[in-house]
C-alpha cells in the first residue's frame, strides 16, 4: 500500500506477508534469548543482530534514507510480533521509530541524510529525551537549557531521566530550553551522539519489567551542539515533541497488543493440556469465560491499532484522539490479559519457570510510558470537547 488506506477489518495481503516473516524471524531468533534477557538485564544482541539482518530493526525509515519504508500499519505489526516473543526486543523498532520521528516530521534535508541512513543500515539505534527527574507529565517544566555559544552552535546542559535503550543506541533526539519563560514556545530539539563530548550515563534502573532494555539518565555538561543539528526551528521543539507521540503512542498500542497476544497463545495451549478433575481444564466453563474476555479485549484492542496506524500514515486531523485512545486502551488490555492468563496457569503462572509472570510485568510499563494512561485520558477528552 503506498496511500496508508486499508479495510481496517482485514490486513492487505501484503502485511499478512509481512507479520508471518517477522512470527518466523522472532520464533526462531528473538523469543530463545527473551527469558535470558529478562533474567540478566541485558540488552539482547542476538535478538537485535536477527532483525537487523531480516530488516525489521528500524522499518520506518523511508527507502530514500536506505530503509524499508514500511508503513505504519506494517511497523506496527513488526512491533507486535517481536512483542508476543520479547517486549524488551520490540524496544528496537518502537524507540528507533521514537528517536528518528521528530527529524522525519521537522528536520531539514541535510540531518535526516546524516541520520537517518545509520539507522536504517543497522549501525546506530536512535533514542528520546524528553523526561526530566522534576518534569514527567509535566514536560513543558523541563530545566535541561541550550544556551548559543559565542562562537556558533549550542552549550547543551541538563539532565533527561527514564531514556529508553540510553547507552546502547548511539543518536539522541533532546528537547531543552533555548528561551527561558517562553514556556512550550521556548523548547527546542536537538540530534546529540553518544560520543560528544560531555554525554554521559547513569546506572542502568531496576525495573519491574523489560529488563533487557537499559533504562538510564542521561546527563549533558556542557555538550557544544552545531546548528547542523537543530531539528526545526528554534521554539518549536515541543510542538515536535507532541506531534512525534501522537505517532508513537500507535507503536506502544502495537506493542502491547503483541505482549497480550503471547501471553493469550501460550494460555491456550496450557488449558488444553493441563488436566484436572479427569478432563481438560479448557472444558470448563469458568474457564472458557476467562478465554473469551481475553480474546475479546485482544480483538478490540488490534482493531483500534490498526485504525490508529492508518491516521497515523495519513496524518488525520483525529490522530491524536485515536493515538491516544489505542494506546491506552491496547494497554489496559494487556494488563487484564497476562494477568488472567497467569491466573489460569495457577502457581505455575507465578514462578519464572514460565513465561506468563514476565510478559504480566512487561505490559505494565505499556500503561505508563509515552504518557500516563491518566494522560491519555485527558488528550481524549479535550479533544472531545473541542469537537
Amino acid at each position: 500500500m503506498t496511500d496508508g488506506s486499508f479495510d481496517v477489518y482485514q490486513i492487505p495481503e501484503e502485511h499478512a506477508t509481512i507479520r508471518a516473516a517477522v512470527r518466523e524471524v522472532c520464533d526462531a531468533k528473538v523469543a530463545p534469548n527473551a527469558a535470558d534477557a529478562d533474567e540478566t538485564g541485558e540488552f539482547p544482541k542476538a535478538s537485535y543482530e536477527a532483525l537487523r539482518a531480516a530488516d525489521f530493526h528500524a522499518p520506518h525509515i523511508p527507502v530514500e534514507y536506505g530503509g524499508a519504508g514500511a508503513d505504519a500499519l506494517a511497523t506496527a505489526i513488526v512491533i507486535e510480533e517481536v512483542a508476543r516473543a520479547c517486549a524488551a526486543s520490540s524496544l528496537i523498532p518502537a524507540v528507533n521509530k521514537l528517536g528518528t520521528m521528530p527529524l522525519l516530521l521537522a528536520g531539514s534535508d541535510a540531518v535526516k541524510a546524516e541520520f537517518l541512513p545509520p539507522v536504517a543500515r543497522g549501525e546506530a539505534m536512535f533514542s528520546y529525551c524528553l523526561s526530566e527527574p522534576e518534569a514527567g507529565s509535566d514536560a513543558v517544566s523541563m530545566t535541561t537549557r541550550a544556551e548559543r555559544a559565542p562562537d556558533g552552535g549550542w552549550i547543551l546542559n541538563g539532565v533527561k531521566r527514564w531514556i529508553t535503550n540510553a547507552g546502547v543506541s548511539d543518536f539522541y533526539t533532546v528537547f531543552a530550553v533555548t528561551e527561558p519563560g517562553a514556556r512550550s514556545r521556548g523548547i527546542s530539539a536537538f540530534v546529540v551522539s553518544k560520543s560528544d563530548a560531555g554525554v554521559s550515563f547513569g546506572a542502568p534502573e531496576k525495573k519491574l519489567g523489560i529488563k533487557g532494555s537499559p533504562t538510564r539518565e542521561v546527563y549533558f555538561d556542557n555538550v557544544h551542539i552545531p546548528d547542523s543539528r537543530l531539528i526545526g526551528e528554534p521554539g518549536t521543539g515541543f510542538a515536535t515533541a507532541m506531534r512525534t507521540l501522537d505517532h508513537t503512542r500507535v507503536t506502544i498500542a502495537a506493542q502491547a497488543v503483541g505482549i497480550a497476544q503471547g501471553a493469550l497463545d501460550y494460555a491456550l495451549g496450557y488449558v488444553k493440556e493441563r488436566h484436572q478433575f479427569g478432563k481438560p481444564i479448557a472444558d470448563f466453563q469458568g474457564v472458557q469465560f476467562m478465554l473469551a474476555d481475553m480474546g475479546m479485549k485482544l480483538t478490540a484492542a488490534r482493531e483500534i491499532t490498526y485504525a490508529a496506524a492508518g491516521r497515523s500514515e495519513r496524518g488525520d486531523a483525529d490522530l491524536t484522539y485515536f493515538g491516544a485512545a489505542a494506546k491506552c486502551f491496547a494497554s489496559d488490555a494487556a494488563m487484564e490479559i497476562t494477568t488472567d492468563a497467569v491466573q489460569l496457569l495457577g502457581g505455575y503462572g507465578y514462578t519464572r519457570d514460565y513465561p506468563l509472570e514476565r510478559m504480566m510485568r512487561d505490559a505494565k510499563i505499556t500503561q505508563i510510558y509515552e504518557g500516563t494512561n491518566q494522560v491519555q485520558r485527558v488528550v481524549m477528552a479535550r479533544q472531545l470537547l473541542t469537537r
